[in-house]
């Protein structure tokens, strides 16, 4: 921490050697959600959880990032790469430091980042995502709101907050853990009855009585443990006189077991807006070719559309003020060969790209004689013949 204290130029205030915060803040050792709700480490480890944040997760920070400089009404692409979005942090890579971003928005509703770099312009050029359980936010006046960092106030310039879901008079996003935690916790109950069910066999609990005999608690325990080991051993159960077994027999159908997990998975589906099918609940219908291909279109742009916005935005802010940042959608988009090579034809036929462009869409080097590659649409005669 001393080093990026350094780094900074001291971005902590401190009043006679003692830091100042809010008396309102959490404590000085805060961290972790108070008694009685569901933890992150605890939710995420509930498979509809993890499927819907790894989705959005992965998806974003795989999609390769362009800068672009506004140029009057035209926006022009920058062939340079800042350092921002290709070395951001210390040490993880692009891809790790975007996703610890979007995890931190998905499951706390915010995503805190100190700036540990910046040029020589004042620009940063590395940032280290902070765990939300160690920043405290002031915002007792929003429009001014006072960040804590272990207990440390922060300068605002030096942290970069982007929430998820803010309710108007406030600066911290909603947790979504924390709101819908009986949601969630109905799921992690089931999940345990389930993991109960399985390991005791798949038997409910039973009645095991003896008619001609009085036996003692100490007896009756070791009655107990040993038909528990045998049922689950699925061996079979020897019975001497006048002893009756019940098992109180309740099926998974009758319980409404696996219903009641496809439900709980639908509704975690629909807070993060991922297709319910993506995270193990019910499609509702048939699923057809057709449907998993408007499915696919749906999660680009209902589920990870207002992510990339809310990711460009925040990006583009910390870049010089003619340049903002683009994530490339269209690398998520597998079509057939035909159809790749149809929708390049088109765009060279009507003008809008050029051989070089769409040659570096194919990974391949632009052609040797520059006319000829930076060439619109269909080429000459006495080109082709060339060629």
């Amino acid at each position: 921490m001393a080093r990026w204290g350094r780094a900074l130029g001291a971005p902590f205030r401190w009043v006679g050697q003692l830091a100042t915060r809010a008396i309102t803040s959490l404590p000085w050792a805060s961290g972790g959600p108070a008694a009685g709700q569901v933890s992150t480490e605890r939710a995420i480890s509930l498979i509809p959880v993890f499927a819907c944040v790894r989705l959005i997760s992965e998806q974003i920070a795989s999609l390769p990032l362009q800068l672009y400089r506004r140029n009057g009404d035209s926006r022009e692409p920058v062939s340079y790469v800042p350092q921002l979005l290709w070395a951001p942090a210390a040490v993880d890579s692009l891809y790790v430091w975007l996703q610890k971003c979007i995890l931190s928005m998905a499951l706390r509703g915010n995503a805190y980042g100190l700036i540990t770099q910046r040029d020589t312009f004042g620009f940063p050029t590395a940032i280290e995502w902070l765990s939300p359980d160690e920043v405290y936010v002031d915002e007792t006046v929003p429009t001014r709101p006072v960040y804590y960092w272990r207990g440390r106030e922060v300068r605002t310039r030096d942290i970069v907050h982007i929430p998820w879901v803010v309710l108007p008079g406030r600066v911290v996003g909603l947790s979504p853990v924390q709101v819908f935690a009986r949601t969630i916790g109905v799921g992690l109950q089931t999940t345990d009855y389930g993991l109960s069910w399985f390991t005791n066999g798949g038997t409910p609990p039973s009645v095991l009585k003896n008619a001609s005999k009085t036996i003692t608690p100490e007896e009756s325990e070791a009655i107990s443990d040993r038909v528990s080991a045998r049922i689950r051993s699925r061996k079979p159960l020897v019975i001497g006189s006048d002893w009756d077994f019940t098992a109180l027999s309740v099926s998974p159908e009758e319980s409404q077991f696996i219903e009641t997990m496809r439900l709980n998975a639908s509704q975690i589906a629909a807070i993060w807006g991922v297709p319910p099918t993506m995270a193990g609940g019910d499609s509702g219908g048939s699923m057809t070719y057709a449907n998993i291909e408007q499915e696919a279109n749906n999660l680009i742009t209902l589920t990870l559309r207002p992510w990339l916005v809310r990711l460009e935005g925040a990006l583009s802010a910390l870049m010089p003020g003619a340049e903002s940042v683009r994530f490339n959608v269209d690398a998520m988009i597998r079509t057939s060969i035909l159809d790749r090579y149809n929708a390049h034809g088109m765009a060279l036929d009507q003008g809008w790209r050029n051989r070089d462009e769409v040659r570096a869409i194919e990974n391949l080097s632009p052609l040797p004689d520059s006319a000829l590659g930076n060439h619109y649409g269909p080429l000459p005669a006495a080109v082709s013949n060339a060629a």
